[in-house]
């Protein structure tokens, strides 16, 4: 079994700053990549950042310059720092990774979500 658990979500105030973490734990070979997502109420859920195995990163246009996905290779944990928070980065925010597991097939995994919310 192979779990994701995320933690750092909270309520910021315009302008603030979040880290967002996830460690992975169980049954784990190797992990191939991380995503976050995030979703907000009535939105689809939609990729926001990516880091491959070689450490190659992606980001939506909206959150470039402003997030920075991050991976420790030794803890299997990726985190997400998010500054210059605006009131439109609310959401609940979901790591993925993707894992090859030492019983069982390469898939994705989830993370069950933290909620972020930016408000003044």
């Amino acid at each position: 079994q192979v779990q994701l658990v995320e933690s750092g979500g909270g309520l910021v105030q315009p302008g603030g700053s979040l880290r967002l973490s996830c460690a992975a734990s169980g049954t784990i070979f190797n992990i191939n990549s991380w995503a976050w997502y995030r979703q907000a109420p009535g939105n689809q859920r939609e990729l926001v950042a990516d880091i491959n195995s070689s450490g190659e990163t992606n980001y939506i246009d909206s959150v470039k310059g402003r997030f920075t996905i991050s991976r420790d290779l030794p803890k299997e944990s990726s985190h997400l720092e998010m500054n210059n928070l605006k009131d439109e980065d609310t959401a609940v925010y979901f790591c993925s990774a993707d894992i090859t597991s030492t019983v069982g097939p390469r898939k994705d995994y989830w993370g069950q979500g933290t909620q972020v919310t930016v408000s003044s």
